[in-house]
Formats: structure tokens, C-alpha cells, sequence
């Protein structure tokens, strides 16, 4: 049976959110909004997805931009349910649920509001347990189809005039890039709701109870805070059946924000014989150890601790920080198509100037 979501379930969703944002950007704050606003203004309902006919129609609502602190980026509320109408006035039929692309602190409860306002459920599936670069590692496996997609892009920084409502038709490849610019001509954050799909199709695709993975998960965090941070990471730990790779300071961060609006370099932890090198592209995508030996990779899920606990995102390190690393490995997660998709990898690829396919497709 499905759960009504409400108040109580909000900072879960973003604290478990934020461990599986894997070092991404998303702001709690915007989770927060959009999950306070959903439970305040309706009933959003989490279920399975075997709870939905074969036949039902699924789309993926999804934050599409990197935005910076330094873009004009406004998204309100509002924009997520206007996207998800327009996609179900250009299908035609109804929607009957939202899954999103990936797990994050704010993209977890994507679908929340568009749930209480049009009454799509919240599908219990995510095209990725943690976050990832591009939207092809969480399309669940629609990356290199031919097939014609609709998605959906809406928002936009109102006073600078650069609020933007977009329907496109195509194959995912062609029109994914599109709902990119247009984040970037609305200020670079942007709404959008894409690839519906039938319940049979994401049945056997994507990662099947995410969300309530990312629920479970900020339970725990909350139930360990008034221990201290140890209890929290240990909570963490035991909860997502991962292990600490290492701890230390942060002693070299060379990451920059490259043309494609990706954040794209390398992050050390300690020195000399034990020094780790993090890999990121927007979030971490594999580490090293000092003698260039791979400890973890992408999807596994990486993220960077605080001693208090906190997961920090890379544009929150600094060199001198003291931080762990989490590795919760791939065998113990369900995997979506998307991340078994051998088209996904080669733009990261590029990007990192590592392989990454070996092992994921491993």
C-alpha cells in the first residue's frame, strides 16, 4: 500500500537526499521548499510501482542546470507542476506517477508537489540511487533510443524576463541538450518533466525503491543527531552497508567549472603514501589511492563526510578541511539501466580523462 507523505517525512527525505547527492550541488533548501509545500498543500502519496497497472504512464521529474550561487536562477514550486501539466496535455493522457532521475538534496522530492496538486503519485523508483553527471545516467536506459520522448522544461528568473515554458518532441540524444540551453537562458536552473513512459517499462529499469532508501537513511541520521558526529557517520554507515575508505584533510582541490557547466577535476585527501585522489564531475565519479590503484568507482556511491556528520558537497571543501569518505559499493544498491548503458559513459569519460565503463559495465 502506498504512504501518505507528510511533514515528518520532509528533512528525511533531504538529509538521506544529501548522502546520496555523492558530493552534488542541490540546495536542502530548495528540498525543503518543495517538500514542505507539497505535504502543506495536498497529499502526496509514495508507492511502489508494482501498485500501478502495466499500462500506466510514468515521466521523470527532474532539475535540469548547475547553477551556481553566481546565476540569476529562480525555480519556484510552481514550475514542477506547470511542467508535468504540459507534459500530460502533450501525451494526451493522463499521468498517473513521477519517478525522478536521481537522488539529491533537493531532486528527491521532485515529484512531491506535482503529487499533491495533480494527484500523480510518487513512484518509489529513481533512474539513479545516487547523483550523477548527465541526464543520461538517470534516463533508465532511454539514452540512445530512437524512439520520440516529449520533456518538458519550465521556469526562470521572472524579473530578468527569463521565464521560459518549453515542449519538446524527439529522440532523448537530440532533445535532452535543448531543456540544457534553455536552463541556461532562464538563469541556469530549470523545471522540467521528460521520457513518460509505462509502469511495464520502469518496472524493469530503473532503481526500484529509492526514494524510500533516501527516507530510511534520514531517519537514521536524525535518530543518531544528539550523539555527535560519529554516531551520525556510524549511522550512516550501518545504514547504507557501506564503509569509510579514509579519513584526513583535504590537501589539494583543483576543480573548475568548464563551458559544458560541469565542475570537473580532482580532490586530495592526506599526503604521500596515504593520499587519496577523488575524481569529480559535479560529484565524485571514482577514487584513487597514492599509487594510482582504483578503491571505488562510479555508480558506487561516494561521499564526502564532515566530522559532524554533514554531507558536503564539493563546492563546500576547502583545503585544510579535515573529511571522510563514504563507498557504499555498487553490489549492494539497486543498479537502473542507465547506469548499465555503455552509452553514458564516454562524454564523462572524456571529461575525466579515466575509464569508468570498465568497471561499471563490470
Amino acid at each position: 500500500m502506498g504512504r501518505i507523505l507528510t511533514e515528518k517525512d520532509v528533512e528525511p527525505a533531504v538529509k538521506g537526499g544529501s548522502v546520496y547527492a555523492a558530493g552534488g550541488g542541490g540546495w536542502a533548501d530548495h528540498g525543503r521548499m518543495l517538500g514542505y509545500a507539497a505535504v502543506n498543500v495536498g497529499k502526496p502519496e509514495l508507492v511502489s510501482v508494482e501498485e500501478l497497472s502495466d499500462e500506466a504512464w510514468i515521466a521523470t521529474a527532474a532539475a535540469i542546470g548547475a547553477p551556481a550561487s553566481t546565476t540569476p536562477w529562480e525555480m519556484q514550486g510552481i514550475d514542477y507542476i506547470k511542467a508535468a501539466q504540459l507534459l500530460q496535455d502533450a501525451l494526451g493522457e493522463r499521468l498517473a506517477g513521477l519517478i525522478v532521475g536521481q537522488n539529491g538534496k533537493s531532486s528527491t522530492l521532485n515529484g512531491w508537489l506535482p503529487s499533491a496538486v495533480l494527484g500523480t503519485k510518487v513512484v518509489d523508483a529513481v533512474g539513479d540511487i545516487r547523483a550523477h553527471p548527465t541526464g543520461d545516467m538517470g534516463a533508465i536506459g532511454m539514452a540512445s533510443s530512437p524512439e520520440q520522448m516529449i520533456q518538458t522544461a519550465v521556469g526562470g528568473n521572472r524579473a530578468e524576463n527569463r521565464y521560459i515554458e518549453l515542449v519538446v518532441k524527439g529522440a532523448t540524444a537530440k532533445i535532452s541538450p535543448v531543456l540544457r540551453t534553455a536552463a541556461d537562458q532562464s538563469g541556469g536552473f530549470i523545471a522540467s518533466c521528460r521520457n513518460p513512459l509505462r509502469a511495464s517499462y520502469v518496472k524493469t529499469h530503473a532503481a526500484l525503491g529509492g526514494i524510500s532508501m533516501a527516507l530510511t537513511l534520514g531517519e537514521a541520521i536524525i535518530a543518531a543527531e544528539g550523539k555527535g558526529g560519529s554516531a551520525i557517520i556510524d549511522a550512516i554507515v550501518k545504514t547504507t552497508n557501506g564503509a569509510i575508505l579514509t579519513e584526513g584533510k583535504v590537501t589539494k582541490k583543483a576543480v573548475v567549472y568548464t563551458s559544458e557547466a560541469f565542475d570537473v577535476g580532482t580532490v586530495t585527501v592526506g599526503s604521500g603514501d596515504s593520499a587519496t585522489v577523488l575524481h569529480v564531475m559535479n560529484e565524485y565519479m571514482a577514487v584513487e589511492d597514492a599509487g594510482g590503484n582504483r578503491i571505488a568507482t562510479f555508480p558506487d556511491v561516494i561521499t564526502t563526510l564532515s566530522p559532524e556528520g554533514e554531507p558536503l558537497s564539493v563546492g563546500q571543501l576547502q583545503e585544510g578541511m579535515t573529511i571522510f569518505v563514504l563507498h557504499v559499493p555498487k553490489t549492494v544498491i539497486p543498479l537502473s539501466s542507465s547506469v548499465k548503458d555503455p552509452a553514458v559513459y564516454p562524454p564523462v569519460e572524456k571529461a575525466l580523462g579515466i575509464s569508468i565503463a570498465d568497471y561499471a559495465l563490470a
